[in-house]
C-alpha cells in the first residue's frame, strides 16, 4: 500500500518522506506546481501536484493510501496576505484530512507545532495538557495552526477518523533550502550576523528526530492524541552561542532590551506593507520572546519511543548543510 506524504518538497516533509523510506513505504509525495523540487532529490517516490486550497486534488492524492502523512504548511512569522495562510493551514487541513478518510486511511498524522499548545512562559516546559485559547495566539500563523489542530481533531472525534496530532518544536538540521524563520536565525548566527540577542528561549530539535517521531507516531500512536516532538529547552543567548561556536564565530555579547525595538519594529513593518519583502522584525515577533517556549517530550518519550540526539548535532549538521549548499562561506 502507498504512503501519502503532504509537504515532501519543504524541510520537515522531506525528512518524514525519507524516514518512511528508510522502512520500506511506497511513497506517494503532494508537490505544488510552483514547488522547488531539489528536497525529492534521491527520493524514490510519485510525485502528484496538488494544493491544499484544491480540495480535489486532495481527494486524488490519497486515493488508494494505507497512511497520510499531511505536513505541509505556510510557515512564515509575517505575511502580506493573513487570509491566504488560514486557507492554506486551517482550510488545507481539514480538506486533506477529509480526503484521507475518504481514501480509507488506516492512519491520518496530522502535523501541527508546539505554536498550536498553551504555555507558560516562565521557563517551566510546558506539554499536551497545557489548556490554550484562540485569543492567547500572537500573530497568524500560531493562531492558524492552533484553529487547523482543533478542527482536524473535532472532524476526527466526529467521524471517529483514526487521526494521531504531533507537535514538533523549532526543528534544525539538512535541507532547509527557504530557510525557515528558525533555520534562518542559525544561517545568520552561523554568519556572523546576530551579534546580539534578546531574553527569550526555544526548544531545539534535530530535524530527522522531528521526522521519527512522525512514524512513530503513525506505528504506536494513540488515535485522538497529540504528542510534542521537542529536543532540548535553550535560551536563546545559549543557541546562537553554540552555533557561533560551532562555525567558528564570535558568540553574541549584547543584550538588547525588548523597548528600544518596539520603533524599529514598527518601521520594518511599515517598510513590508510598502515593499511586500518581509521584515527582519516585527512587533509580534517580540511579543512571541517574552514567553520562552519551553516544552517537554515526555509523553512521546513514553508512549512512542522518540529519543531525540543532542541540540549540538542538529547545530553541526545545519551549519554543514548550509555551507554545502553554497548558503554559508566555509
Amino acid at each position: 500500500m502507498t504512503t501519502l506524504v503532504t509537504g515532501a518538497t519543504g524541510f520537515v516533509g522531506s525528512a518524514v518522506a525519507r524516514a518512511l523510506a528508510a522502512r520500506g513505504h511506497a511513497l506517494r509525495l503532494l508537490a505544488r506546481p510552483s514547488s522547488d523540487r531539489r528536497n525529492l532529490a534521491g527520493l524514490d517516490a510519485e510525485v502528484v501536484t496538488g494544493d491544499l486550497t484544491d480540495p480535489d486534488s486532495l481527494v486524488r492524492a490519497a486515493a488508494g493510501c494505507r497512511y497520510v502523512f499531511h505536513v505541509a504548511a505556510d510557515y512564515r512569522v509575517w505575511v502580506p496576505d493573513p487570509d491566504a495562510m488560514l486557507r492554506a493551514n486551517v482550510d488545507g487541513a481539514v480538506a486533506m484530512v477529509k480526503a484521507a478518510a475518504r481514501a480509507g486511511a488506516e492512519r491520518i498524522i496530522h502535523c501541527s507545532s508546539v505554536a498550536a499548545l498553551g504555555q507558560i512562559g516562565d521557563g517551566t516546559p510546558a506539554d499536551e495538557n497545557i489548556p490554550a485559547h484562540e485569543a492567547d495566539f500572537v500573530g497568524v500563523y500560531k493562531r492558524s495552526k492552533y484553529l487547523a489542530e482543533q478542527a482536524v481533531l473535532d472532524l476526527a472525534r466526529r467521524e471517529s477518523l483514526p487521526v494521531v496530532v504531533v507537535n514538533p518544536a523549532a526543528p534544525v538540521g539538512p535541507r532547509d533550502i527557504k530557510p525557515t524563520p528558525t533555520g534562518k536565525m542559525i544561517l545568520d548566527a552561523a554568519a556572523g550576523r546576530m551579534p546580539a540577542y534578546i531574553d527569550t528561549g526555544l526548544n531545539i530539535v534535530h530535524v530527522d528526530d522531528v521526522a521519527e517521531g512522525h512514524v512513530l507516531a503513525m506505528e504506536k500512536g494513540r488515535v485522538g492524541e497529540r504528542y510534542v516532538l521537542g529536543g532540548e529547552n535553550m535560551k536563546l543567548k545559549d543557541i546562537l552561542t553554540l552555533v557561533a561556536e560551532v562555525a567558528h564565530r564570535r558568540p553574541p555579547s549584547i543584550r538588547l532590551p525588548e523597548a528600544a525595538l518596539w520603533p524599529v519594529a514598527f518601521v520594518m513593518e511599515k517598510l513590508a506593507d510598502a515593499t511586500g519583502i518581509a521584515p527582519l522584525m516585527t512587533r509580534d515577533h517580540l511579543k512571541m520572546a517574552r514567553k520562552k517556549m519551553f516544552f517537554s517530550s515526555a509523553k512521546a518519550v513514553a508512549e512512542l519511543g522518540y529519543r531525540p540526539r543532542p541540540v549540538r548535532i542538529a547545530v553541526e549538521d545545519a551549519v554543514a548543510w548550509f555551507r554545502l549548499n553554497g548558503m554559508l562561506s566555509a
